[in-house]
């Protein structure tokens, strides 16, 4: 059966609700459902709990959903490229929960693999470690990370079949396999979809057992955050 939906809205309008928690794919500007978040911010929830690497920029990316006022808390590792998200947290506007960046991804990969929680150096003797759980093992001390189950969880791939088996490319599958897992509902876009058996089995990443719903993302400029070059070097002439 298709789980390819008409647009990302009606993807997401009985599943959407205040102070729920949302998981959504990408590293910074890369590989982020964009299409689904500007359906979030249309939709108009609120008090949400927001999973993700990151918070995108200013006004791009999850960026638009603290514009609008409707994020309570973030997980994040990094934060470093939205002023507006600054702003908030020094306010006391926004709740903040660090997270290590490969422990976040694998706080949402034990979330999704059932695991509730599990140990790891990582963080002991900082400010990480605050209200958390000590033991030893081996003579190491090691701190309790909880697994991460979102309500929602929302991914980009780059192709999918109409049964939801999806295909990353390159920095873009970044954190969106293990987001995907770790929804109790997921939903995917993706740029370019097949009919079942348009995808060989080699290179699906994330089996459709994992995803509900499925749309066509819209095409649109794929934002870089900091775009860095270097002059070419003048040739010599023969």
């Amino acid at each position: 059966m298709s789980k390819v939906q008409a647009s990302a809205s009606e993807a997401l309008y009985d599943v959407l609700r205040d102070g729920m928690v949302i998981a959504v794919g990408g590293f910074g500007l890369s590989g982020i459902p964009a299409d689904l978040i500007d359906a979030v911010r249309a939709s108009g929830v609120k008090d949400l709990t927001v999973v993700s690497n990151n918070m995108g920029v200013d006004g791009k990316g999850l960026g638009v959903l603290l514009e609008a006022g409707q994020v309570r808390k973030v997980i994040a590792s990094y934060v470093g490229e939205n002023k507006l998200f600054a702003e908030q947290f020094l306010a006391g506007v926004l709740e903040v929960e660090f997270s290590p960046q490969g422990t976040l991804a694998e706080r949402l990969r034990a979330g999704g693999a059932g695991i509730p929680a599990f140990y790891t150096k990582t963080g002991v003797g900082t400010l990480i470690a605050e209200g958390k759980l000590l033991a030893d093992f081996d003579g190491e001390t090691y701190l309790q990370e909880r697994g991460i189950v979102a309500d929602v969880a929302l991914v980009k791939a780059w192709r999918a079949d109409t049964l939801g088996n999806l295909e990353y490319r390159f920095t873009a599958r970044n954190f969106n396999p293990v987001v995907a897992t770790a929804g109790l509902v997921t939903i995917a876009e993706a740029e370019v979809i097949v009919e079942p058996g348009g995808i060989d089995p080699n290179h699906v990443i994330t089996p459709g057992v994992y995803v509900q719903r499925l749309i066509q993302s819209s095409a649109r400029v794929k934002d870089i955050e900091q775009r860095t070059v270097r002059s070419r070097p003048v040739l010599a002439s023969l």
